[in-house]
């Protein structure tokens, strides 16, 4: 556990008070790790990487308080050697990253649809406003609701309402037991086969329907993380083999493919074209196959897509996803930047009037998130 100097958060609420004053803007950075799929912020640069460092852990009670600036691989360490995860996987990306940043981005890997997202793990907070004021917001344990929304509203908020500080998550233990399940299935069977798991009482944690579309001979597979007490894993791991024929990885193997899925390391990440954008569409469980003509791969039962696609079909990709109640996101953008093209879908008005009650409340000098 690194040690940092006490005076640090003194130093960030004094650069944010400074900036307040001025009305000049502030681009809050961490390890720069998911910079690329945010829309780019000017303003000077305000860093957390020197305010580092686990507060407290308690095992026993599955908590633990972290400083924002703490590497996300040193907390997962720490976590491992007491037989604790995050349980939503947060995705890496690169090395570098840290739990402030993880907070911010409110990014999930592989097993969001089992064990919920970033913001379900979030007990409390502390941050610093636009007014230069380091607030806290919550607890460390779920009881504590004090200011419980607003810890939550942190998660996701790309930095837009403040600096985190600190936060107080909720851990898990390992699970028991785990098995990787692998099908040769079209992506609609493969659909059709998790919306029919899903509603039965088994210890799926995670899928990944894929066909890598480099090899024209290439299979379609889906695969399926099963997690949970050892006599539940083997029983559904028997069930879905009989039901699907499908076979059973080794471990060894399947470990280190589904952190390669978590950091968008597989093949299928790899741009086929410099002038592709990697697009995230976020829709139902429930939602059919799309009627779009590029490669997918699917992850969260049905309810993450990606697709390799020119910035030039955003409106067909976005009425797509619009079409089943869904939205499209531009994760990654091509060799060009896609400058003219917004990262994320137009909010709801509901949405858009509770964004703006917020920042107005916590920025109002709006020095936090200006656009580039």
């Amino acid at each position: 556990m690194s040690e940092t100097p006490h005076e640090y958060p003194g130093q960030l609420i004094e650069q944010v008070r400074t900036a307040a004053a001025a009305r000049t803007p502030l681009r809050i950075t961490g390890g720069n790790t998911k910079a690329f799929c945010d829309e780019p912020t000017r303003g000077e640069a305000l860093s957390t990487t020197g305010w580092a460092g686990i507060v407290s852990h308690e095992p026993s009670e599955l908590v633990v308080t972290v400083r924002a600036g703490t590497p996300l691989a040193e907390l997962e360490t720490v976590l491992a050697g007491q037989g604790q995860c995050l349980p939503f996987e947060p995705p890496h990306f690169a090395s570098g990253g840290t739990v402030g940043g993880m907070v911010a981005a409110g990014l999930a890997g592989p097993a969001r649809a089992s064990v919920g997202t970033v913001r379900d793990y979030v007990l409390g907070a502390r941050f610093i406003n636009g007014r230069g004021e380091l607030l806290t917001f919550g607890g460390q344990v779920m009881k504590n609701v004090a200011g419980y929304d607003v810890s939550r509203a942190l998660a996701g908020s790309r930095g837009q309402l403040g600096v985190i500080t600190e936060v107080s998550l909720k851990v898990l233990p390992f699970a028991p037991a785990e098995a990787t399940l692998v099908f040769e299935l079209g992506q609609h069977d493969a659909l059709e086969q998790l919306h029919r798991w899903g509603g039965q009482p088994l210890p799926i944690n995670a899928s990944c329907w894929v066909k890598d579309d480099t090899q024209a001979s290439a299979p379609n597979l889906l695969f399926l993380r099963l997690r949970g007490a050892v006599a539940a894993v083997e029983a559904a791991g028997e069930r879905m083999l009989r039901e699907a024929g499908g076979t059973r990885m080794d471990n060894a193997q399947a470990g280190p493919d589904w952190a390669l899925c978590r950091d968008q390391r597989l093949p299928f990440f790899n741009a086929p074209s410099a002038d592709l954008c990697l697009w995230r569409l976020s829709v139902p469980q429930t939602a059919p196959v799309l009627n779009l003509p590029w490669a997918q791969l699917i992850e969260w039962h049905g309810a993450q897509r990606w697709l390799w696609a020119p910035a030039s079909a955003a409106r067909e990709i976005r009425a797509a996803a619009s079409a089943v109640n869904g939205h499209a996101t531009l994760f990654r953008a091509g060799a060009d930047g896609a400058p003219d093209l917004a990262r994320f879908d137009a909010p709801s008005p509901a949405i858009a009037t509770i964004t703006q009650r917020l920042r107005a409340e916590f920025d109002p000098s709006q020095i936090f998130g200006q656009p580039a």
